[in-house]
């Protein structure tokens, strides 16, 4: 909404000024007055970089959005009407984009709107699941149902994707630690001893020259380094922007061993807990497959999916695309396929998903046990490797003496 920079008085004569959002200026103007505030300049502000919000990712916090989800059903299930729940959501919630989202809503509501028409406006703030299941919910009367499954569903969410996340970062840590401590060896400790071992003559071994070497070309192309490292992660946002190239990083991410099937699992696990979520809402099968490519943020996964919604509306069996792709369990094929057959298929799918959601918090334990000695021999191999090509030169000049 458009920021608006004002000055008035209160009925006090207590001056005012600051800075109010709104959709327009009668808009703002209304605001303020029931602020007791009147008047005496208006003027928007031009939106420029400087003054304009970044937002990287996601605009509203996964953690905001269960809280918001989960008071919001709370009030309407205490008999709040749903414009006034919107309101106070809207001054309770401490994510300014979502606050922002729910003063846009309470004022389409007063127009007339409903819920879920007014919050599709805000693609960016509210996903697709989340606008089916409440206008769901909205046709069948059970909105608090609909807010309490979705609150389970994004905590669910949140969960796994704090598991991927601890389970990530510690190796990442380690990896920069040792990478901190190499280059410290490099560029200081190494070349202290390069000068004295060069001088004395001779040939020295050939761990020494190795690293001497390396010493050199740290000290002396530092900058190409660097430029490598951010080549790669300019390289790997451009290829994500593209589906066609986001596929193969997919593809290849999903090999990585180990991770890559940490990430296959987190990424079913997901894609089953949304699917399940909408069909338990009565949200068409069709429309829930859909809803779920947007969902999962992975384009191998995603495609099957497609494949899958292409066979039913041509009359075949929804598990037919999914037999064919190994990125999908024979046990995910066929509890689906029962799930099908018996007319039960949210429920089979919830089950999917607490099978999966169990095994990635299995999996991160063992990664985690695992990974921790193994990351220390490598450091310390790394580390002993210079330390010992410093060491025996020094042992030869001994033995010379």
């Amino acid at each position: 909404m458009p920021q608006y920079k004002y000055r008035g008085r209160t009925a006090q004569g207590v001056k005012k000024e600051g800075d109010v959002t709104g959709k327009s200026k009668k808009h703002v103007i209304e605001k303020l007055r029931e602020q007791g505030i009147a008047m005496a300049q208006l003027e928007e502000v031009e939106t420029s970089f400087l003054n304009q919000e970044i937002v990287i990712g996601n605009p509203v916090k996964l953690e905001h959005f269960v809280i918001f989800l989960r008071q919001f059903s709370t009030l309407l299930e205490s008999g709040v009407t749903i414009v006034d729940a919107t309101n106070i959501l809207s001054k309770q919630t401490s994510s300014k984009p979502l606050m922002r989202a729910l003063e846009s809503i309470e004022e389409e509501l007063l127009s007339g709107s409903a819920f879920s028409d007014a919050a599709a406006k805000h693609k960016k703030i509210f996903p697709p699941i989340f606008i089916n299941m409440v206008r769901s919910g909205e046709a069948s009367g059970g909105l608090e149902e609909a807010l309490d499954q979705l609150a389970v569903q994004f905590e669910k969410e949140h969960e796994t994707k704090q598991k991927i996340k601890s389970a990530l970062a510690y190796p990442i840590v380690i990896a920069f630690v040792a990478i901190a401590v190499v280059i410290f060896l490099l560029t200081s400790v190494v070349p202290m001893f390069a000068s004295m071992l060069t001088d004395v003559g001779g040939e020295l071994p050939a761990i020494t020259r190795f690293v001497l070497g390396a010493s050199d070309f740290v000290g002396g192309y530092w900058w190409l380094i660097i430029l490598f490292f951010l080549s790669i992660v300019i390289a790997i946002i451009l290829l994500k922007r593209k589906p066609e190239t986001k596929y193969y990083l997919d593809f290849f991410v999903l090999k990585i061993p180990i991770f890559g099937v940490l990430l296959q699992k987190s990424a079913i696990a997901r894609m089953t807990r949304t699917l399940s979520s909408l069909l338990s809402s009565s949200v068409p099968i069709l429309q829930s497959l859909k809803i779920a490519e947007k969902v999962i943020d992975n384009e191998v996964i995603s495609q099957t999916v497609a494949s899958s919604r292409t066979a039913l509306q041509e009359g075949r069996q929804l598990t037919e695309p999914l037999q064919d792709s190994w990125v999908f369990p024979p046990l995910v094929v066929q509890m689906i396929s029962i799930g099908e057959a018996t007319g039960s298929l949210d429920a089979m799918l919830g089950k999917i998903a607490n099978f999966y959601e169990k095994e990635v918090e299995y999996a991160t334990d063992r990664l985690k046990s695992l990974i921790e000695p193994i990351l220390i021999v490598v450091l310390a191999v790394i580390v002993g490797v210079i330390v010992i090509s410093l060491i025996v030169p020094m042992f030869q000049i001994y033995n010379e003496i």
